[in-house]
C-alpha cells in the first residue's frame, strides 16, 4: 500500500481527498495535517465522512515525512510554499493543490500570488499541468503542482487547438462560472445565503489568476500559441461545478466536422475527458450537473460562422477533477498505477 497524507484536512478539497483516498484500493490514509483543527477527526470536520479509523489532525513537522509516501497539500498558497520548503527533499512525492508553484514566470507569479514567497529553486523543480497533457512527466516526479479548477477546464478546452492542431489562437476571451465551493470555507459577506442564493456575481470581471496560469503554461508548452487570453469570472448559486466558455476569435474559416474530429483524436485513450456533442443528451452539454461527484471533464468545441469564433465549452466538478480527484489521478501516474484507479465513480445526476 502507498501511504498517503493530507494537509489541510479541514477544507473542502482536503475532505474530498480523505473521501477518495479511503476508497482507493492502493492508497492508505496514514496522516492528517493542519493547524486550526488539531486533534479533530475527519468525521467531525466533514459530516458526510465516516472513516473506519481514528486518525486525528496533527501539526506538520519534518517527522511527517517518515509517515507518508505521498503528501497532498490542500492548503493556501503561502502555506504550501512554506511546507514545500520544509518537506520537498524529505517526502518521496509532494502534490500541491494550491497556486504556490503553478506559474513559473517569477513576475507573473508575484503579481497573482504576492503572499506566496516560494524558494526559486523549488519553483523550477515542480512539474505542473493537467495529467492528460503531462502524464509522461509525472512518473517518479517528486514534486507535482496541479492547475486550479478554472485552469484545468480552460486548458483541457484549448489544448486540442494549440497542442493538437498547432493553431495560433490570437485572442481568447474566457467566461467562467463556478459554484460557491470554489471559494473554500472562508466566511465572506458576499457568500452568505441571502446574497449568494440565486445570484450571478461578477467577482472577477476583468481578470483571474487561473487565466494567467493557463497563458503561462501554454507559452512554455508551445511559445506564441496564444497572443492574448483574458477572463471574466462569475459566482453562481450552485455549490459544486463550473463551466468555462472560451471564445477563440479567428478570421480563418473552420470546418466544424474536422474540429470535432480533432478533439476526439486528441483525447482518445484519456478516460476522464469526455468529448461531447452539444445536443447528445436530454440537457445540452457540457453542463456541470452532468459531471458532479466524478473526475470527468466534459468538453466540446463549436464553430460560430457568423461571429467568426470557435466556442469551446468545458465543465467539471471543481472539487474532484478541479482539485482532489485530479490530485489522486496525478498520484496514480506518479506511482505507476492506472490513472483511473480509485476514480471510477460515475456522476451523480441530478444533484
Amino acid at each position: 500500500m502507498i501511504r498517503a497524507g493530507v494537509v489541510g484536512a479541514s477544507g473542502l478539497a482536503g475532505g474530498e481527498l480523505v473521501r477518495l483516498i479511503t476508497q482507493h484500493p492502493d492508497l492508505e490514509l496514514t496522516f492528517l495535517g493542519g493547524s486550526s483543527s488539531i486533534g479533530r477527526r475527519p468525521s467531525e470536520l466533514h459530516p458526510g465522512l465516516r472513516v473506519g479509523h481514528q486518525l486525528t489532525v496533527r501539526p506538520v513537522t519534518e517527522a511527517t515525512a517518515d509517515e507518508v509516501d505521498v503528501l497532498f497539500l490542500a492548503t493556501p498558497a503561502p502555506v504550501s510554499a512554506e511546507l514545500a520548503a520544509l518537506l520537498a527533499d524529505r517526502v518521496p512525492a509532494l502534490v500541491d493543490l494550491s497556486g504556490a508553484f503553478r506559474i513559473r514566470t517569477p513576475d507573473l507569479h508575484d503579481r497573482w500570488y504576492p503572499k506566496a514567497r516560494r524558494r526559486p529553486d523549488l519553483a523550477e523543480r515542480f512539474v505542473y499541468g493537467v495529467p492528460e497533457l503531462i502524464g509522461d512527466r509525472l512518473k517518479d516526479a517528486p514534486l507535482i503542482s496541479l492547475p486550479g479548477c478554472y485552469a484545468t477546464a480552460i486548458t483541457l478546452g484549448l489544448a486540442p487547438l494549440t497542442l493538437g492542431l498547432g493553431l495560433d489562437l490570437g485572442t481568447v476571451v474566457v467566461d467562467g462560472k463556478s459554484g460557491s465551493s470554489g471559494g473554500g470555507l472562508h466566511l465572506r459577506t458576499a457568500d452568505l445565503h441571502p446574497y449568494r442564493s440565486g445570484a450571478i456575481a461578477p467577482y472577477a470581471p476583468t481578470g483571474h489568476r487561473h487565466a494567467a496560469e493557463v497563458a503561462d503554461f501554454l507559452e512554455h508548452a508551445r511559445p506564441g500559441s496564444v497572443t492574448r487570453l483574458s477572463m471574466s469570472a462569475y459566482g453562481v448559486s450552485h455549490v459544486r461545478g463550473l463551466l468555462t466558455s472560451s471564445y477563440v476569435l479567428t478570421d480563418e474559416a473552420v470546418d466544424a466536422r474536422e474540429l470535432a474530429r480533432a478533439y476526439l483524436r486528441f483525447y482518445r485513450g484519456k478516460p476522464f475527458v469526455r468529448v461531447r456533442r452539444h445536443e447528445e443528451t436530454l440537457i445540452p452539454v457540457p453542463d456541470p450537473q452532468a459531471v458532479l461527484g466524478s473526475n470527468y471533464a466534459d468538453v466540446t468545441a463549436l464553430y460560430d460562422e457568423d461571429g467568426g469564433r470557435v466556442v469551446v465549452l468545458a465543465a467539471l466538478d471543481n472539487l474532484v477533477k478541479g482539485a482532489a480527484g485530479q490530485a489522486v489521478q496525478a498520484a496514480n501516474l506518479r506511482f505507476g498505477l492506472p490513472e483511473e484507479t480509485g476514480l471510477t465513480q460515475q456522476p451523480v445526476v441530478p444533484a
